[in-house]
């Protein structure tokens, strides 16, 4: 029998605020050198203490939402979610079930050259739990990003496919990073996944059992979760047994699952109102901040990259990676009005010098400024300067600073187009090539590129190979 999948998501991403989500602790947007440092009586829930709201947070949370298109709700409130274990101090989560910040639409993806919509049920705000370290049949307990602030976007089971999801998850990490809500590292625990799965006849239309597989920290324990679980469901199924609902914790080292509990529901959690933190009610004018730091979707941009700009479709999704790198791009062209030379002197050399350079260099530090690159651009379309110099003049400009027309004429890199002076050298070659234009006389059309070469050669690589060569064409034929 063949089956379709039925994935839906829940995205844990990290809120990129200075401190924790109801204290003036550190957020833990960097891990940690020690355990427990970034505690205080509040996050750790003393007797008399009281949560007060992170304002950056909420802020926040509504660019997030308006990044993804959603509906900003203008009131929302938090609740307490029971469960008992001791990664909270506290013995319950402060999330919003019932009334969440942001509510529904979709995200926008490219797979494999068709533009998807992915739709978003919602996405509320909860404070993040403790790290659980187990050892010599004791539990350790590092609190250090108990508290701190989370966003959890919740997508309704529209994936059938693990391309769909992976893409979904990339365009995702890709706005947060844009907007600056967070950077979005899964290796920092900045981003992480819940995956819920389930598997249906491909005829039948019917929600069956699902199976959450917990905390999926890198897109390539995503990728082989999803095919293990649909396998081990499979298994099940062909057995005439029912897959249970029950949430399983992923190995990705052992690419294995194994049972954590029974999947529950709200009832189990015994959600309750909060009744320490008020419920938050928006204006337009918090609204009219938050859209100030909402910025262009990548995707977007790399639509624009692909069609108006004809890049090749690995490079316009490297330069819609990092905002900071589209917007350097997105400068150059409006600079040298060429797509094409500003993708590859991005792409091929500057990043390549940035990649080995030992001095900790960024695009926000160059020793050079934009312009200078644009003005290699204009040098090697006007014949002033050949590709190849163009790059030796890129990394000069990186090393040292000054100006591209400066480092040109000071290492005599500057072509020469004077055509007079192009054609005494054209004509000295030939007349001292015999040998050679006899030979190609005779059909080798490769000894064409030797007069080419000697031309350079004489010039001392100043002179215009394109005029070298029609000329040489012109005279010897």
């Amino acid at each position: 029998m063949s089956y379709q999948k039925v994935i839906g998501l829940e995205v844990h991403v990290r809120v990129k605020s200075e401190t924790k989500m109801f204290c003036s602790c550190k957020n833990a947007v960097e891990l940690a050198s020690e355990a427990n440092i970034n505690v205080c009586s509040i996050c750790m829930w003393f007797p008399g203490m009281l949560p007060s709201i992170n304002r950056e947070v909420i802020r926040l949370g509504v660019v997030a939402g308006m990044m993804m298109n959603c509906e900003i709700n203008m009131f929302s409130r938090f609740d307490r979610k029971s469960y008992f274990y001791p990664d909270l101090p506290n013995s319950f989560q402060t999330t919003q079930l019932y009334e969440p910040i942001v509510g529904a639409w979709n995200v926008k993806a490219l797979v494999e050259w068709e533009l998807k919509n992915f739709a978003i049920h919602h996405m509320h705000l909860e404070n993040d739990s403790g790290k659980l370290s187990h050892a010599g049949g004791k539990t350790l307990c590092d609190y250090n990003r108990a508290g701190s602030p989370l966003m959890e976007i919740v997508t309704d089971p529209v994936f059938h496919d693990k391309h769909d999801a992976m893409e979904f998850l990339r365009e995702l990490q890709k706005m947060m990073r844009a907007s600056g809500v967070s950077d979005a590292d899964m290796e920092k625990w900045q981003l992480r996944c819940d995956v819920n799965i389930s598997i249906r006849p491909e005829w039948d239309t019917e929600l069956y059992n699902r199976v959450e597989l917990k905390n999926l920290n890198s897109f390539s324990a995503i990728w082989r979760a999803i095919d293990t679980e649909v396998a081990r469901q499979i298994k099940i199924v062909e057995k005439w047994e029912e897959v249970p609902q029950e949430t399983r914790g992923w190995d990705d080292a052992t690419g294995m699952s194994s049972s954590q509990r029974s999947k529950e529901d709200a009832m189990d959690y015994r959600y309750v109102p909060e009744p320490d933190i008020l419920p938050i009610q928006l204006d337009e004018a918090f609204l009219d901040e938050c859209k100030a730091q909402v910025v262009e979707l990548p995707i977007k941009k790399r639509q624009k990259y692909l069609s108006e700009y004809k890049l090749k479709d690995d490079d316009a999704r490297l330069l819609t990676a990092d905002h900071e790198l589209s917007t350097y791009y997105d400068n150059l062209v409006e600079l040298s009005w060429d797509p094409q030379k500003s993708c590859s002197y991005i792409t091929s050399v500057l990043l390549a010098l940035i990649n080995e350079s030992e001095e900790n260099t960024t695009l926000s530090n160059l020793k050079f400024e934009i312009s200078e690159l644009a003005e290699v651009i204009r040098l090697v379309n006007s014949d002033e300067l050949s590709s190849t110099n163009a790059k030796q003049v890129i990394e000069l400009l990186f090393q040292n600073g000054w100006t591209a027309n400066v480092i040109v004429d000071e290492n005599n890199l500057r072509q020469k187009n004077d055509m007079w002076a192009l054609e005494d050298i054209v004509d000295s070659i030939i007349a001292e090539s015999v040998e050679q234009i006899a030979d190609y006389k005779w059909g080798n059309e490769r000894v064409f590129w030797y007069f080419v070469w000697q031309c350079m050669k004489k010039s001392k690589g100043q002179g215009n190979p394109k005029i070298f060569t029609e000329l040489l064409k012109k005279k010897l034929n």
